[in-house]
């Protein structure tokens, strides 16, 4: 099998700058040199293996290792992991739903377990916290919510007070339309994304929870083109999600300029690796897979709406085949997990992101036309993933139905 791309075969960085006085040599540039020869020596190692056996040899995703990583991590986490105390309902998204791409199947006595542990996070006046007895936050609420759609039981929706979540997030909004991560928080795009997602997800939208929003989201595109956390700040690939995921959930890309992050967010590919930064002038990350690989089937619905016949009808506007070369190839730890870059440790952030990034680049819908692309082995091929909540989109589905038929919320008002 011959790479798409192939990395080694390509000049690197530093031959790229040869021309240029050593005067010019920043840390960045240092750093970006270590990366690519780092990466290089993966992409060299894997074609030497084609070499040997070129009927076999094809990238592969270790699957058992993986599920392995995630089921021991759902069960048992070691000291290492008390900084991320405050984030435990993120844990248990990140390995959910790394689980449902990788379709393996929990038991149902684990799938109430852990709806139990999530009821034990949600906080009395609504919304969740980072663990039992926490304050309620935003982004722990936004994952605590996904978990719950992943699991996709009567027993763990009913967990979720839609009444108290709706008064926790009137209660993180502020007049100008933006939301506070928790009560005395800071403000910022991911704030009016996770309220947006919820809302939509657990049917308590309404036009006084987001009068303004979208149009604070827009202040917050840059000149580059992407999104800033906030008003004048530096575009970034997290960041820029969030405005794009909101702007969709709250039916108002209209107000943005889409071109502009159709450019950006196209730049933030790494012509060496495969793999995308997360800003300007950054290194690659694994995690930017999802974050950046997966704004493009929402900038695709958005083209598309005013399409003239030149979008593609086969393929998101960035190289599938190179992001997927750059997850199978440089970013699997020998011993399950997905990782940032070579040479980094494995975490079940970065299996997360990595696995929906590389689930976002095998698979593609727009319009009537589905369409896998899978440059590696034919076990490769993940669960397609909902763009916009990054939960498997069957689950999604499911979620959407059992929570339109409840009724509304009584603060909530839908006119």
């Amino acid at each position: 099998m011959e790479l798409h791309n192939f990395r080694c075969c390509e000049p690197s960085f530093e031959e790229r700058n040869s021309f240029k006085e050593k005067e010019t040599t920043t840390d960045t540039s240092i750093e970006q040199v270590q990366v690519e020869e780092s990466v290089r020596k993966c992409f060299s190692s894997f074609k030497h293996r084609l070499e040997v056996d070129q009927e076999c040899i094809l990238p592969r995703l270790e699957r058992d290792m993986h599920v392995g990583f995630l089921l021991k991590g759902l069960t048992h986490l070691s000291e290492s992991y008390e900084c991320l105390d405050a984030s435990r309902p993120w844990l248990c998204y990140w390995i959910l739903h790394s689980l449902e791409l990788l379709d393996k199947p929990l038991s149902d006595e684990t799938i109430s377990q852990v709806a139990q542990f999530l009821g034990k996070c949600q906080c009395p006046t609504g919304g969740f916290g980072g663990g039992p007895g926490q304050v309620a936050h935003l982004a722990p609420t936004y994952a605590a919510v996904n978990a719950i759609c992943v699991l996709g039981t009567e027993e763990a929706y009913r967990i979720i007070d839609r009444e108290t979540l709706y008064e926790f997030l009137m209660r993180m909004r502020t007049s100008h339309g933006s939301f506070k991560m928790h009560e005395g928080g800071e403000e910022d795009i991911r704030g009016a994304y996770c309220a947006a997602s919820v809302a939509r997800l657990t049917n308590i939208m309404s036009p006084e929870l987001f009068d303004g929003t979208p149009e604070w989201i827009v202040r917050c595109q840059t000149y580059e083109g992407g999104f800033a956390g906030c008003p004048g700040m530096e575009a970034h690939g997290g960041y820029s999600f969030c405005g794009i995921s909101a702007l969709v959930l709250l039916n108002k890309t209209n107000l943005c300029d889409i071109q502009n992050l159709l450019r950006w967010t196209s730049n933030r590919q790494m012509r060496y690796e495969g793999g995308f930064q997360g800003r300007t002038n950054k290194l690659v990350d694994g995690c930017y897979s999802f974050w950046q690989g997966g704004a493009f089937p929402l900038i695709h619905m958005v083209l598309s709406l005013k399409d003239n016949g030149s979008l593609s009808a086969e393929s998101w506007l960035f190289d599938q085949r190179a992001l997927q070369e750059y997850v199978l190839v440089c970013c699997q730890y020998p011993g399950g997990g997905l990782i940032d870059k070579p040479g980094r440790s494995r975490d079940f952030y970065h299996t997360c992101y990595c696995l929906s990034g590389l689930s976002v680049a095998q698979h593609f819908a727009g319009g009537k036309l589905s369409h896998v692309l899978n440059i590696g082995h034919e076990n490769n091929i993940l669960r397609a993933t909902h763009p916009v909540y990054n939960v498997c989109v069957d689950n999604v589905v499911h979620a959407e139905m059992y929570f339109q038929q409840l009724t509304h919320p009584k603060h909530v008002t839908t006119e």
